[in-house]
């Protein structure tokens, strides 16, 4: 029979049970902190082996692209340094940085990069105004919204050679559809030869890019309109305020992410223009439209200084580089894209 624990002898076995029971706790602690871990672990490795295979499956056609696009840019970059005139046994001359200097010191450069600025900044400004105001009105779904949705197609659907042909027909001074119309309207009494102007021509060609880029601007302002949360704007109507202020206060501070892409991506292409230029004033008259990458076109083919050529296309690349960040400085906000 056994005998009856004493006081102490009770505790004891008490106090020992108990760090029996904390140690099971620990170790299943212990064993599942193990699990957890190797589990983790196993899946890290699952990614980086899939991150492997998407490297493989994406390498041959990375290694295409940058032999198409890395190679002639590299080709083009060094060809910058030399005086490389076109023709048969010519001869090349390095020449260091004496391309940049010459262009940098010309005055036409000068002059051709204030008109591709002018050029830029009123289309792409117009466009944006006019962007948004259709924007607005599809979004907000008047009688045949659907079809002026659908007709923005067609403007940007043309291509540019061909809108630039369009309009260079549509201005002709013999048979041009302007002469038509204000013929009509009485407002000209005979034909007026619109592109002969030079004060006049670069706006010409101005309206002829707005009519073929606007609708882009426009859908993709739509397509962020109409994925904006309409609560916020029943709210500030709540609130008292009118379809002015909702608009510019809660709508357009919105839509800053993709008013950016659109920014950017107009910008980059009007500070190339070369095609409606080239299709409807050839760069004249007397220069007057004569845009950046014009120049770059001329001193590359028609010119046959082509170290110059190259020179003019890295410096398109600076001011098309500097104008995005400018961009991305002054309307990017990281908060609003959470």
């Amino acid at each position: 029979m056994k005998q009856p624990l004493n006081g102490l002898s009770w505790q004891n076995n008490k106090l020992w049970r108990n760090k029996q029971v904390d140690l099971r706790i620990e170790r299943k602690s212990t064993c599942i902190l193990n699990m957890a871990t190797n589990t983790i672990k196993r899946r890290l490795t699952l990614r980086e082996q899939d991150a492997r295979t998407a490297w493989l499956l994406v390498a041959p056609s990375l290694l295409v692209i940058l032999g198409i696009t890395l190679w002639p840019v590299l080709s083009t970059f060094i060809l910058s340094f030399f005086h490389a005139p076109t023709g048969i046994n010519q001869v090349r001359t390095f020449v260091g940085f004496g391309n940049y200097l010459e262009m940098l010191s010309d005055q036409l450069f000068w002059e051709t990069i204030g008109r591709t600025f002018y050029f830029t900044f009123v289309s792409v400004g117009l466009e944006l105004a006019l962007g948004l105001a259709i924007a607005q009105l599809i979004h907000s779904r008047p009688w045949g919204w659907q079809f002026l949705r659908l007709s923005l197609i067609v403007p940007w659907a043309v291509p540019t050679i061909v809108n630039g042909a369009m309009w260079h027909w549509i201005y002709n001074g013999d048979f041009g559809a302007l002469n038509g119309i204000l013929m009509q309207f009485g407002l000209i009494k005979h034909y007026v030869p619109w592109l002969t102007f030079p004060n006049m021509a670069m706006n010409l060609v101005i309206v002829a890019d707005i009519w073929h880029t606007m609708p882009f601007v426009a859908l993709v302002l739509q397509a962020a309109l109409a994925a904006l949360p309409e609560d916020l704007n029943e709210a500030a109507a709540v609130d008292g305020a009118n379809a002015w202020q909702r608009f510019w206060q809660i709508r357009v501070p919105l839509l800053r992410p993709a008013i950016l892409v659109a920014l950017i991506v107009r910008t980059v292409d009007a500070f190339r223009v070369f095609d409606i230029v080239y299709i409807i004033t050839s760069g004249g008259p007397a220069y007057k439209t004569l845009t950046i990458t014009y120049l770059t076109y001329l001193n590359s083919f028609a010119f046959g200084k082509q170290g110059i050529g190259a020179a003019l296309s890295f410096l398109i690349s600076i001011f098309t580089i500097t104008l995005a960040f400018i961009y991305i400085r002054f309307l990017y906000r990281p908060e609003e894209t959470q």
